[in-house]
């Protein structure tokens, strides 16, 4: 009889669930929808909040879409999503199971996500030093609870627990009176210490953080326990994984060797490969940097590039030249558009043009803004302008971290993942011009298999 590992990702704009064979280590079944969760808060113009319960109801729509005869013999639970967003919720209260088999939420707050920009650089130089190699952004779990502190402490005053989303799913469906939490999610909050796995507790309790707040750390790739009903026809008592970060979980669904590394354009784009075995990260923040270091797993690290601008970048151009197209009186869709720009981009093998695409700025340089050279008569056209554009979004992301240090580092060999890549041939032909290694395509980094594959792996 089959045995199956339930995977799952809370993404900023979807929910992917995979149900992973564990004998044949494949993909049984997935589904994916997205969440819509998106709020608009016009009183704070720079936040980013989703809604909580359409975020759930998603994932159980997602369960629902699965084959129940499968889901009867799933034999352990894991989760990743969105890292440095933070809940909020009551520990006795969190959820209502009533409803058949699966839990709705209650008592909770809105999940404010990754993406928040409500800690101003300003604010963010208020706060205490953290004890860290990580520097603390605003989007950070930690820094949201010091802007709540400062801003509406009575806010604070209605949860007793807190977590990053996933977080929160592990706890609700083991039924648990705090929240869990691994070192991959701990360090994207801030004030985590990576070396000892500690938080930074007697510098927040200076800064009268509220210490209560604060998860229970716990190994990645361990268990947080087991659900407390049955889910979806997943039986009660079927062990949960502590929630991972969806980054380190989709690095390790296509990070087939130590020498290898993972180039994902997606929305972002992020370029990694994983540091030795004896790697022990910086004493404290290295703001400047463009390169920071991700716990992994077993004490390991993953040094990560990790850009604002990726394939979000084409599609801003794209939707630039549909707003203009229609102030002409022109109609095309945007899927045309684009398809349009890549058949005049592949005729247009190489350009003089330049284009810096950085048009979201970067982490460690946040005025570090667009902006298009070398312009001459000959250079002007589509095709000459989407080829440059996909040769920006490459040549940003090895600004950040060159083909020289992957080479001095030991890697052979660049996977090439992500929806950018897969749905454009330019951006793939930019990829394998600005790398001596072999690039190889075909195996997608996907979170919810890599969630899948750790726990199936600790079998």
């Amino acid at each position: 009889m089959s045995t199956y590992i339930l995977g799952v990702d809370v993404g900023t704009t979807s929910v992917k669930a995979v149900l992973f064979e564990t004998g044949s280590r494949s993909v049984a079944a997935s589904h994916a929808l997205p969440t819509t969760s998106d709020i608009t808060d016009h009183s704070l113009i720079k936040a980013k909040e989703q809604e909580t319960g359409r975020i759930i109801d998603t994932l159980n729509r997602c369960l629902g879409l699965l084959p129940r005869d499968k889901l009867q013999h799933v034999i352990r639970i894991g989760l990743s999503g969105q890292m440095h967003g933070v809940l909020f919720w009551k520990a006795k209260s969190g959820c209502d199971w009533s409803k058949r088999d699966f839990f709705t939420t209650t008592d909770t707050s809105q999940l404010i996500t990754w993406q928040d920009g409500r800690c101003s650089s300003h604010f963010l130089s208020l706060l205490p030093k953290p004890d860290s190699h990580i520097s603390v952004a605003t989007g950070f779990g930690c820094a949201t609870i010091f802007w709540y502190m400062r801003h509406r402490p009575e806010f604070l005053e209605d949860f007793t627990v807190a977590g990053t989303i996933q977080d929160y799913v592990v706890s609700m469906l083991c039924g648990l009176d705090r929240c869990v939490m691994t070192p991959q999610n701990a360090a994207s909050w801030g004030f985590f210490n990576t070396s000892s796995n500690q938080w930074n507790i007697d510098i927040l309790k200076g800064a009268g953080f509220p210490l209560h707040l604060l998860p229970q750390c716990v190994p990645s790739g361990g268990l947080a326990g087991q659900t407390c009903s049955d889910w979806h026809g997943i039986p009660a008592g079927t062990p949960v994984g502590a929630a991972l970060g969806d980054f380190q979980s989709s690095v390790y669904s296509c990070m087939s060797a130590h020498t290898d590394a993972v180039l994902n354009i997606s929305t972002s784009a992020q370029l990694t490969f994983a540091m030795p075995a004896d790697f022990k990260p910086p004493d404290s923040p290295q703001p400047a940097s463009s390169i920071s270091y991700f716990p992994y797993f077993e004490d390991s690290y993953l040094a990560v590039a990790a850009s604002l601008n990726g394939g979000n970048v084409l599609a801003t151009f794209v939707e630039m030249l549909t707003s203009w197209m229609k102030e002409l009186g022109a109609e095309m869709s945007d899927s045309c558009l684009y398809e349009k720009l890549i058949h005049s981009a592949l005729n247009q093998e190489t350009s003089d043009l330049r284009v810096s695409p950085t048009i979201l700025g970067e982490r460690h340089d946040p005025l570090y803004l667009g902006q298009v050279t070398n312009i001459s008569t000959t250079n002007l056209s589509l095709g000459h302008l989407t080829r440059a554009l996909c040769h920006g979004v490459l040549d940003n992301i090895t600004s950040m971290m060159s083909a020289e240090r992957l080479q001095q580092a030991g890697v052979r060999r660049i996977v090439g993942s992500g929806s950018a890549i897969a749905r454009n041939e330019v951006l793939r032909q930019e990829v394998e011009k600005a790398f001596p290694q072999p690039v190889v395509y075909g195996q997608n980094a996907d979170s919810a298999v890599g969630v899948a594959m750790v726990l199936c792996d600790l079998l």
